[in-house]
């Protein structure tokens, strides 16, 4: 049983490096439950970088990554998955030739045998996934994809849900209803949601907290209630 914003994933002081090029600079950070933490800011300012050192898919060069009061290894993209960490990457990664069903049972790997099946909440979640059960991923449109890549993550029941540009390519209709996902997911109080994010009304809309990144640095941190959203858009324009 978790409490409704008590810290779930936390960064500290977390740097990461490709080669000698250091990309992230001693972020520190708290992600609560039944919260939306929004990282935003221009390209490559090293979003997806943090995303992926939280996922365990790029080894950090320092500092730390925590989940629910267990230290996340580095570069362990599987334990991290197992400790709860449920990643949807940038560009979805659907398996083009499997099937939707099939793809989502590769969620299954980090679930003891004997809870390896779908959960019909992911069904009610996204009912277009009911009706293409046996279509190829790779024959699904970008936002249906999408809708996919979500529920592949939130097959494992994840501690934190890393959501890394959703809406990116993705019709209007299918964003509205990625908002309506995170909020039904948040209301359940029993993960924390890390959105990164450059759709601003989409981000505003949707978050509880804020942390702006340039040159891989946060420079600038808020809560929603303290922020009005011209103060937040200006912010993000220096």
């Amino acid at each position: 049983m978790f409490i409704w914003g008590a810290p779930m994933l936390e960064t500290n002081d977390l740097s990461l490096k490709y080669g000698q090029s250091q990309i992230l600079h001693d972020i520190t950070l708290t992600a609560p439950v039944g919260q939306v933490t929004c990282v935003t800011g221009t390209n490559g300012v090293g979003k997806t970088s943090l995303l992926k050192a939280i996922a365990g898919r790029h080894p950090f060069y320092s500092g730390s990554v925590t989940l629910d009061g267990t230290g996340l290894p580095s570069g362990q993209a599987t334990l991290s998955a197992k400790a709860g960490v449920g990643y949807v990457p940038q560009g979805r990664e659907v398996f083009a030739v499997m099937t939707v069903e099939e793809n989502l049972e590769t969620g299954f790997a980090c679930l003891p045998r004997d809870q390896r099946k779908i959960p019909d909440d992911i069904y009610d979640l996204f009912p277009v996934l009911a009706e293409m059960k046996s279509r190829r991923g790779g024959d699904l449109s970008g936002g249906q994809q999408q809708q996919l890549s979500i529920a592949r993550a939130l097959i494992a029941r994840p501690k934190v849900l890393l959501l890394d540009e959703p809406t990116e390519g993705i019709q209007p209709n299918i964003i509205q209803m990625i908002g309506r996902t995170i909020d039904v997911l948040r209301s359940r109080g029993d993960m924390a949601i890390i959105l990164v994010e450059q759709n601003f009304e989409f981000a505003y809309a949707n978050s509880d907290h804020f942390h702006i990144m340039q040159r891989g640095a946060i420079t600038k941190s808020m809560a929603k209630s303290d922020a009005k959203r011209d103060t937040l858009l200006a912010a993000l324009a220096l």
